[in-house]
């Protein structure tokens, strides 16, 4: 993907997807999305992390840095395959609006472990070589996930460092003899695993063919109980316990009181820097198998993070250090070639963050939503962007464009209208009508945007635990006509699509 070139495209998490089961996934309503985007000029699908679900149903605290969502395992496909017979929806159905994990996740297991017995009593030669050989290429980190995941589910979910001691320390033999005993569990994992990856290819290839590029999404940090941190505890800020010394976080401002304690363990930059980055490089090759290129969140904390004692509740007693910086980047481009990366640069950013993401070349974000709280000369007004960036109405974490018009202040609305000459039930339009016009190369904007929703369909809360968040799903009937007439025209008027969706005389 040429991230100079001018281009636009749409926010939209897999899970948000329509669908029978539940939950978004790589089924029939992912390629039907791809041909919308097209019809509509788009050249960009982005999406949320598409790692395992992790506390609060949130992509960015996953079991795995490498691994991918179990729920987002199309179901159609298995059943095609005669691994899964048609399945039979739990009594009420599912709502079609909204994920209820509670209700999706162990039904989808149920299927996946179903499909996974189908597939040992009915699979062919040939398909038998292709799990194999697939297992064989991710087996630097398929054999500590699937283990992992054998192991939290014999131990009735406990956190790693909860288990026996051989195993937390990771003796070989109790390694040895746990994958023996747990063989079956083992290779359900890298059955679902298997079937995530050969469905997302499907999707990108059928994506890529149509002038659709992928954006994924990258999160800094891995979760404390993530088989990342179990299989290599000595990369992490974790004390002879396992326990993290200090922890993720940004300190406190205006919009939280306390600071944000994210509570990731930090990694040790120093022992990563001695193995030359090895690490991020198998971490990065493994994105860019999924996606054409990626964000990467918190980009700050490369050049500077926040380090919060693990002692303390809030982040209101932390300490700033200096992130790996350049030398991270140069390690993972000479192993891998230049980087199709998007810098996260929002939040508390210093002069250091700026000069790092412009030494490497990589395009920031700006935010519009963020533009209209004081005057003229703020960073977020198109008028004040530069090429290499990213425009955006709003990303997961901010409310919906009319939902920040309902909720903004008599100031910002003032500014906001005269702005932009619009308000109201237009307001969406118009700051995607801005964000296309600025000089930025790329526009995306959230799909609940292009579709003009309020805040009920917001995506996340940062800060927030709640049934709301990750849940939001749309359905066909929302996606009519209109929406992608207005914005292709919009897209192509500014040089962003084919010049024949402007529908000009």
């Amino acid at each position: 993907m040429d991230l100079h070139k001018r281009s636009a495209g749409v926010l939209l998490h897999t899970t948000s997807l329509p669908g029978p089961h539940g939950i978004g996934d790589f089924g029939p309503a992912a390629f039907q999305f791809v041909d919308w985007l097209v019809s509509a000029g788009q050249s960009i699908w982005q999406l949320l992390p598409t790692a395992p679900i992790g506390p609060g149903d949130s992509p960015y605290q996953s079991v795995s840095a490498f691994a991918g969502s179990p729920l987002m395992v199309a179901l159609e496909p298995l059943v095609a395959k005669g691994w899964l017979e048609e399945p039979v929806l739990p009594e009420g159905g599912f709502d079609a609006l909204k994920v209820d994990y509670a209700k999706v996740i162990p039904w989808r297991l149920q299927q996946l472990r179903a499909a996974a017995r189908g597939f040992a009593a009915k699979a062919d030669a040939s398909e038998r070589r292709e799990f194999a050989a697939w297992c064989a290429k991710h087996a630097s980190w398929l054999d500590d996930y699937a283990l992992f995941m054998a192991l939290e589910t014999s131990s009735g979910y406990k956190t790693w460092w909860q288990w026996d001691g051989a195993l937390q320390r990771r003796v070989p033999s109790a390694l040895a003899a746990a994958r023996v005993q747990h063989a079956e569990e083992i290779a359900f994992w890298q059955f679902v695993q298997w079937q995530f990856d050969g469905q997302l290819a499907l999707v990108k290839k059928y994506a890529n063919d149509r002038g659709v590029a992928i954006m994924g999404d990258l999160p800094i940090f891995v979760a404390h109980h993530s088989a990342d941190v179990w299989a290599r505890p000595d990369l992490y800020t974790l004390d002879e316990h396992f326990q993290p010394t200090v922890v993720a976080g940004c300190p406190p401002d205006a919009m939280a009181v306390d600071g944000q304690r994210w509570g990731n363990p930090l990694y040790h930059w120093d022992r990563m820097a001695k193995e030359d980055f090895a690490w991020w490089t198998a971490r990065v090759r493994r994105a860019l198998e999924q996606a054409d290129v990626f964000r990467i969140d918190h980009f700050r904390g490369f050049a500077g993070y926040y380090e919060i004692p693990a002692s303390c509740p809030t982040a209101r007693e932390g300490t700033w250090r200096t992130g790996p910086g350049k030398p991270l980047f140069d390690a993972i481009a000479r192993a891998l070639g230049p980087l199709p990366i998007v810098a996260e640069d929002l939040g508390f950013i210093t002069p250091d963050v700026y000069a790092l993401r412009d030494g490497l070349g990589y395009p920031g974000m700006r935010i519009l939503q963020f533009g209209f709280g004081d005057h003229a000369g703020n960073e977020f007004l198109p008028h004040n962007y530069v090429a290499n960036t990213i425009a955006y109405t709003g990303t997961h974490d901010n409310d919906t464009a009319r939902g920040w018009w309902d909720n903004a202040s008599p100031h910002e609305r003032a500014y906001a209208g005269s702005y932009l000459a619009a308000g109201g039930d237009d307001i969406h339009w118009a700051m995607i009508r801005a964000c296309c016009n600025s000089v930025a190369n790329i526009a995306v904007f959230q799909l609940q945007d292009v579709l003009g929703l309020g805040s009920a369909h917001r995506m996340n809360t940062p800060g927030t635990v709640s049934d709301r968040n990750w849940s939001w799903r749309f359905d066909w009937s929302m996606l009519d006509s209109e929406p992608g007439r207005v914005l292709g025209l919009i897209s192509a008027a500014s040089g962003r699509a084919p010049i024949e969706l402007a529908r000009l005389p």
